[in-house]
């Protein structure tokens, strides 16, 4: 497993590194085949001092996505929460693969994501004030069902995820509904 470590606006000591490593560098032994993790910590101004620290961490598992962020007052604490999030995401990403294990299978010839589809799954969406785009986002997309699709969104915890359905090869969105079922939007071009 690769581990990549991005600091902003906080000197990256050999103490932090030899830290993050010993919270996030084995994490290929809790999960199987966890091709990269990537860490990025941030140090910001903020009117709240409990966010003046961020700390973030994406794996990537054949293909499947999964973050945790955290903010805290102190660097360390926000490693710490952002370790314990990720030890929950993977303990119930593995009882999904127990309860599902066919949904999971790699599929011959499919490329695991590029550098650019984990950064645009780690960006959150900005909401603007005005009713022009102001964020344009790309990345490469890989045929799932709509089930994969779900686990994908919750794993990410977004409340909706755009896919491409490899059975009706057209372009789906899933959401959660306010009743904690999932709707799936099917577009038809008329």
């Amino acid at each position: 497993m690769e581990l990549n470590i991005t600091a902003k606006n906080i000197a990256l000591s050999d103490a932090l590194k030899r830290y993050l490593d010993k919270k996030f560098g084995k994490l290929d032994q809790r999960l199987p085949r966890v091709l990269e993790a990537k860490v990025v910590i941030t140090s910001q101004r903020a009117k709240n001092p409990m966010h003046r620290y961020i700390a973030e961490i994406t794996i990537n598992s054949n293909g499947t996505l999964l973050r945790a962020q955290e903010r805290a007052s102190a660097l360390y604490a926000a490693i710490d929460m952002a370790a314990d999030v990720m030890d929950r995401q993977i303990e119930r990403f593995k009882s999904r693969l127990l309860r599902k294990p066919h949904r999971f299978i790699h599929r011959p010839g499919a490329a695991p994501p590029t550098e650019a589809e984990i950064e645009a799954a780690q960006e959150e969406t900005e909401e603007a004030p005005s009713s022009k785009v102001v964020r344009v986002k790309r990345f490469p997309v890989k045929p799932m069902s709509p089930e994969e699709a779900a686990d994908q969104m919750e794993l990410l915890g977004h409340d909706f995820f755009l896919f491409y359905n490899g059975d009706t090869k057209t372009f789906n969105l899933i959401y959660r509904r306010k009743t904690g079922d999932y709707g799936l939007i099917e577009p038809l071009l008329g």
